[in-house]
């Protein structure tokens, strides 16, 4: 399975290179010499916001915005953006599995979202919005019903899980000035956070372990 992983990594890195993040995709590549690493791929509404979370936890080498789930070859934010494409806003993350368990990274991505929103995410809304996991292998697919089911399985909500479970497909870096966005734009990046309701919506629905 690890030769695989690598085998996808290399691929799915590759086709970064396709899209307009050309320093993003410069630190992936880069991290592909250590054949020990995997990716996870999540859409959860806004990239800028799903990059944060990301980011803090060890083990986590890289996070990428772009785009995934869609139709159209090098979607460009604009494209993106008018629902068109096909494409859910996504990051991708390069981690290390003998430091950070793909459960773990199941468990952020959870307490980030709205599970019961469907195509849509706080004030974004659209399917370019929309929640889901994209599984690279069998065993991600595994963890990632499990933890949907668990979940279900909880009470905490009375409506269904909206999020998708799908294959990971061709993944574009979005443009260089979406990534890392809320480090460059601090200020900007508060104000949409607050503005678009998501800590509080967070917070309402998982409280004290929200986010």
């Amino acid at each position: 399975m690890a030769r695989k992983m690598v085998t996808l990594l290399a691929v799915v890195l590759a086709v970064t290179l396709i899209g307009g993040a050309g320093r993003a995709a410069t630190r992936e590549l880069a991290l592909t010499r250590d054949k020990n690493l995997q990716v996870a791929t999540f859409s959860g509404g806004c990239f800028w916001c799903m990059e944060a979370p990301f980011d803090k936890l060890e083990g986590v080498l890289s996070t990428t915005s772009g785009y995934t789930g869609g139709h159209t070859v090098g979607p460009s934010y604009e494209e993106v953006s008018s629902g068109d494409t096909g494409h859910a806003e996504s990051v991708r993350i390069v981690f290390d599995p003998a430091r950070i368990a793909y459960r773990k990274l199941l468990d952020v991505f959870w307490h980030n979202i709205d599970p019961i929103a469907k195509n849509r995410q706080f004030c974004d809304v659209g399917e370019q919005y929309r929640s889901a996991i994209h599984y690279h292998d069998e065993e991600q697919r595994r963890l990632a019903e499990a933890s949907r089911d668990e979940l279900r399985r909880s009470g905490r909500f009375t409506q269904p899980i909206a999020i998708q479970i799908v294959p990971a497909t061709a993944f574009y870096a979005a443009e260089e000035y979406h990534q890392d966005y809320y480090k460059k734009n601090p200020i900007r990046y508060k104000l949409y956070r607050y503005n678009c309701g998501r800590d509080q919506r967070l917070e309402e629905i998982w409280g004290a372990v929200a986010h």
